[in-house]
């Protein structure tokens, strides 16, 4: 049970698990069902043993997980938690089809070769051929962090809720340096058609032009964005349950700094773009159990690529209206 977990430092230095990982093995969430505790997974149950409140009217402050040597091991994996919903409430889920995991800092990936015409074939006939081969270029992973210089003395005072809404707010920052690499790897090479005043005819060639794939995700800086928020063809426009703008022709307006003031994406979010990383987020654990909070870093490293170039169009605006 969760309650006999015995905590320790090398939990987070297991090859290959990440500290949550290494609990769910420990403390397996398949056992609590149907119980009250169903709903939470391994980290959030030792949450509970402790009874560390890390939001609500009752909110714990930062203090209260150094209060044994074992809570204390639990705060790495809170504050990586709270980065990382910042860094996953980004962009980056609306415009990646996949995510893969690579061993070093160069991932070789395949491309496939299917410009042959789908035509009916003959009997007897040799079929066309779609060829799928080795990449010639190697994706280069870049290395993307941040050092936060906070004594303990600083924040063990602060509620948990305000500490952890500051690290998401790195999280968020953090993703957004990360999307500009995404937003180059569908730009490069991509097909692209061009407008000196943006309007909605413009809007509509774009979502044309995709042939076999559909444009379900456009992607724009935040004054283009506007721009196009701004048209009267959008007054009937809202957002979903989900919060997200949905355009007339169905596809999600996705706003981001980014993006530059010139270029519209348009991409079929199931087929366009690979997230390739070596890591996931990564911390100084052991700072972070010992109070030694001066020179703590994060950072992940990852790189992108573009899986069907066919996915991925361009409305290039090379003037301002």
């Amino acid at each position: 049970m969760y309650n006999d977990i015995k905590l320790e430092k090398g939990l987070y230095n297991l090859s290959g698990k990440s500290f949550t990982s290494a609990l769910e093995e420990l403390d397996p969430s398949s056992a609590y069902s149907g119980t009250p505790l169903e709903k939470l997974d391994a980290f959030e149950r030792q949450l509970k043993r402790f009874n560390i409140r890390i939001s609500g009217p009752d909110c714990d402050r930062v203090e209260k997980f150094y209060s044994s040597t074992e809570t204390a091991v639990l705060f790495p994996e809170f504050v990586t938690r709270c980065i990382r919903k910042g860094f996953d409430e980004t962009v980056l889920s609306s415009i990646c089809a996949a995510k893969t995991m690579s061993c070093s800092g160069q991932y070789l990936g395949c491309t496939l070769d299917d410009s042959e015409e789908y035509t009916a074939s003959d009997q007897a006939d040799q079929l066309p051929t779609a060829s799928v081969t080795e990449s010639a270029t190697a994706t280069v992973l870049a290395k993307y962090g941040r050092l936060i210089s906070a004594s303990y003395e600083a924040i063990r005072q602060q509620r948990l809720d305000v500490f952890g809404i500051m690290l998401r707010s790195i999280g968020v920052k953090l993703a957004v340096t990360v999307v500009k690499d995404a937003i180059a790897a569908l730009v490069e090479d991509a097909a692209q058609i061009s407008t000196s005043a943006l309007t909605y005819d413009d809007l509509a060639k774009l979502y044309g032009s995709f042939d076999c794939f559909d444009m379900t995700t456009v992607i724009a800086s935040p004054e283009l964005a506007s721009k196009i928020a701004a048209m009267d063809q959008m007054k009937d426009c809202s957002a979903d349950a989900d919060g997200r703008f949905i355009l007339p022709f169905g596809s999600e307006l996705i706003k981001t700094s980014a993006a530059d003031n010139t270029t519209i994406i348009g991409i079929d979010r199931c087929f366009a773009l690979e997230f390739i990383t070596s890591t996931d987020l990564v911390m100084e654990t052991d700072k972070l159990i010992d109070r030694q909070l001066d020179q703590i870093t994060v950072s992940i490293t990852c790189g992108f690529r573009k899986i069907t170039p066919d996915a991925v169009k361009i409305l290039k605006v090379t003037s301002s209206n």
